[in-house]
């Protein structure tokens, strides 16, 4: 794991390419290290399919691991490699005690040189491309035109590098015929020992959302995410048009469970949001999917207007319950009549039908006599 994220750290300024539907790519990445203490550079390769870390080494380790990562890679392929990182070690830690001097820095210094090579092919298993190319300290070396086989610079550090193999076409031709011809031929073993992982289809799951920063700019980003291979094409655009320099796009990145994700993002004008529509493209999508906007107030506004609906039927059933719970209760009460008088101020005592039920009416302030006036409580008892 240590080799792997120092690896995608050193070579985070290396810019590939990016490859289109169907194809696939075995690429290997070597990082040098010195510093003063060090006996001897340290170096760290990894070995990836498509997107899929398959191969580590590092020379520090006393005890390097003969085991694959993955259940489907050979043994014998796995030995192999293992010997070519040996021997890559030697190589590359010679090309950093040779590179510091045509920038006339200590070769005791903390320097870094890497390497990165590999091939691509196409969907059939043909050869598509492939590129070599190096860096020290960080900037670009050296890099092969594989069609011209000419060694290109990346700064004027480079230059005597570059005179010194002028001559030696050997070295280019070298590459070319390994990179169209080994470097395919392992590519296409990987991908059919392991194809039930490097070669499914998962299609993307597409949501655009509008954002409003402190400023008042408004932009839509559309996000793609859950899809595999990695190779996809997200386009903004405008009453038809394509937004490409408008457009803001992120590299596609591993989600962390197998399948990647990507987002394009685009500035707008408030108001102005449905004139554009995003059009992903994705091997597996049987054509071009389009995405807008949705503005969430009208289903927030409905969502609101529902449940207040509900809370208002709701409060209607609870008060009708309530009614019908009371009529009932004064039902089962039945009549009463009122029984005869006492001619003392006592409280009247009035009887109940059903069921033996008795009530009891306190006095309020009756006349002289105990006669209560019938019409102070709103009309007779009976």
């Amino acid at each position: 794991m240590e080799a792997y994220v120092l690896s995608l750290l050193l070579f985070g300024f290396l810019v590939l390419t990016e490859t289109w539907a169907g194809s696939h790519s075995l690429k290997y990445f070597y990082t040098v290290m010195s510093q003063p203490g060090l006996a001897k550079p340290r170096i760290i390769a990894v070995t990836y399919v498509d997107y899929l870390q398959v191969l580590s080494f590092d020379s520090d380790l006393e005890n390097q691991s003969r085991e694959p990562r993955l259940s489907w890679i050979e043994h014998d392929y796995w030995e192999r490699e293992a010997q070519i990182f040996r021997e890559a070690t030697q190589r590359y830690q010679m090309c950093l005690q040779i590179v510091p001097a045509y920038y006339n820095h200590s070769e005791r210094g903390v320097h870094t040189y890497q390497l990165q090579s590999g091939c691509e092919v196409f969907s059939n298993g043909s050869f598509s491309r492939g590129y070599v190319q190096s860096a020290y300290d960080g900037q670009d070396y050296l890099a092969l035109d594989t069609d011209t086989l000419h060694w290109i610079p990346g700064n004027t550090g480079a230059l005597n590098y570059k005179r010194q193999w002028k001559e030696e076409q050997s070295v280019a031709k070298h590459w070319k015929g390994y990179m169209e011809g080994e470097c395919v031929h392992w590519l296409q073993r990987y991908l059919q020992n392991g194809k039930q992982t490097l070669l499914r289809i998962d299609p993307p799951s597409v949501q655009v959302t509008r954002h409003t920063n402190s400023d008042g700019e408004v932009t839509l980003r559309c996000r793609a995410q859950g899809f595999y291979p990695a190779e996809i094409s997200l386009i903004w655009l405008r009453d038809g048009e394509e937004q490409l320099q408008e457009t803001e796009l992120i590299e596609t990145r591993p989600a962390g469970d197998g399948t990647f994700q990507k987002w394009a993002a685009v500035g707008i004008f408030s108001g102005s949001e449905q004139k554009y529509t995003c059009r992903v493209q994705h091997e597996g999508l049987p054509e071009p999917l389009f995405r807008k906007w949705e503005p969430q107030s009208s289903a927030v506004g409905l969502s609101a207007a529902v449940i207040t609906a509900l809370l208002l039927l709701l409060a209607a059933v609870i008060a009708g319950v309530v009614i019908w719970r009371k009529n009932a209760s004064d039902g089962k009460r039945g009549s009463y009549t009122r029984t005869s008088r006492s001619d003392s101020a006592q409280t009247p005592d009035v009887s109940l039908t059903g069921k033996g039920e008795s009530l009891v009416i306190l006095e309020r302030g009756c006349g002289k006599g105990g006669k209560c006036n019938e019409d102070e409580y709103g009309g007779g008892w009976g």
